[in-house]
């Protein structure tokens, strides 16, 4: 079912509130990058555009007590998105309250207001109260109250339920996606339900506990999976492989053995592996084939391994990329993750979509995220959106 998307909506006079993700890096009041309030630009504009006054909410970082909000204010970013946006941007410095209200209704048409960070509302009076991560209904309902529709383009918080996106929505007559949303939906949720084959599926990471869900939901509808990272090693002792020193998930072996029993030649192994006596980028290094020797442990894909994915993807019509495939933060380490992203920017006739931190900041690194279909926002709600799940803030956007 198609979702309501903003360009559904009149938006002529309208008090528009708007979910964003503006949970962005932020250090003793500087942003260390401002990606994701790039990311909400189009909507925002757009809103703007076409005579709306946007009002906008987001959360930033974690609260938990009351010191944690003088340092996870909204104010530095409101003024990054007031640079960005090239107009006035009006910010108030609370969630709730006669201040709130009366910045709102003095608002004109193509006006954009920013509150205070929607997680102050899990701290009242020094108690954590989880209002807003807990989805509190009267908060849900007090917010909803501030506008006229709403629009959700935070996908980076679709898998939570909280009462900035699914509390809003259940008391507004309407809710749309904004661009961003409509994007996650068109590229993840398309790939999940109705990708052009051959589809291949790339998942890396440290652990299987992690990705379990996704492979099984994949299994099903990819032509093959390709494994990298730290989780490749519990498939390894799980087909009785020496893995020396790697990273193993022992509970999780004989899982990893059903796992390969089912997906047969689905699922594909690194043949290779870059190995090294100790977790340190500066440590004495080697390739090996297959088995990984006693004493060390394995940190990469080999070069073979790259070059057996990238045959696998040179002739995919999807290809949905989360997580590395091996210890990315370190450069001698990097290799494998690097050249499969460089590989993925050569896919012209492919749908491309990344997924996840390391993944998504291998494409930028390299300079080919515009070569890409899709990088998505939100690394937790595009997991479990591969894996099949329902997410709340999507369910929660009017069907059209």
């Amino acid at each position: 079912m198609a979702k309501l998307t903003v360009s559904d909506l009149d938006l002529e006079g309208k008090k528009v509130l708007m979910r964003v993700d503006f949970n962005v890096p932020i250090k003793d009041g500087v942003i260390g990058n401002d990606n994701r309030i790039v990311a909400a630009l189009p909507t925002i504009k757009y809103v703007i555009e076409h005579g709306g006054k946007a009002i906008l909410l987001s959360h930033l970082g974690r609260i938990k007590k009351e010191e944690d909000k003088p340092a996870l204010s909204m104010r530095p970013v409101a003024e990054r998105l007031s640079n960005l946006l090239n107009k006035p941007v009006t910010f108030v410095p609370t969630t709730e309250g006669k201040q709130l209200e009366d910045a709102i209704d003095g608002l004109s048409n193509g006006d954009v207001l920013v509150m205070e960070n929607t997680r102050y509302e899990d701290v009242k009076n020094g108690e954590n109260v989880k209002r807003e991560s807990g989805n509190d209904p009267e908060l849900g309902k007090y917010w909803a109250s501030l506008g006229d529709v709403f629009v959700n383009d935070a996908f980076g918080t679709a898998h939570r339920s909280h009462a900035s996106n699914v509390g809003i929505a259940s008391n507004m007559a309407q809710t749309a996606a904004g661009f961003l949303m409509e994007k996650e939906i068109t590229f993840i949720g398309g790939a999940v339900d109705n990708p052009e084959h051959p589809f291949v599926a790339i998942l890396g990471g440290a652990k299987v506990s992690d990705k379990i869900g996704v492979i099984d939901n994949l299994l099903a509808k990819a032509d093959k999976i390709l494994i990298g990272g730290g989780m490749t090693y519990t498939f390894y002792a799980a087909k009785g492989m020496k893995i020396g020193n790697s990273l193993v998930e022992k509970d999780k072996i004989d899982l990893a053995k059903e796992i390969l029993d089912k997906a047969g030649d689905k699922l594909v192994l690194p043949s290779d592996s870059v190995v090294a006596e100790k977790f340190d980028n500066d440590a004495a290094h080697k390739t090996v084939d297959g088995d990984i020797p006693d004493g060390y442990m394995a940190l990469d894909i080999g070069p073979k391994s790259v070059a057996e994915f990238e045959d696998v993807l040179k002739s995919a019509k999807t290809v949905v990329w989360n997580g590395p495939m091996g210890v990315f933060e370190m450069s001698n380490y990097a290799e494998g993750t690097l050249e499969i992203g460089k590989f993925l920017g050569t896919l012209t006739e492919a749908k491309t979509i990344v997924g996840g931190g390391d993944s998504t900041a291998a494409v930028q690194q390299l300079g080919v995220a515009d070569k890409l279909s899709h990088i998505s926002t939100g690394g937790g709600a595009s997991l479990e959106y591969l894996e099949g799940k329902t997410l709340p803030g999507i369910a929660a956007i009017s069907d059209k």
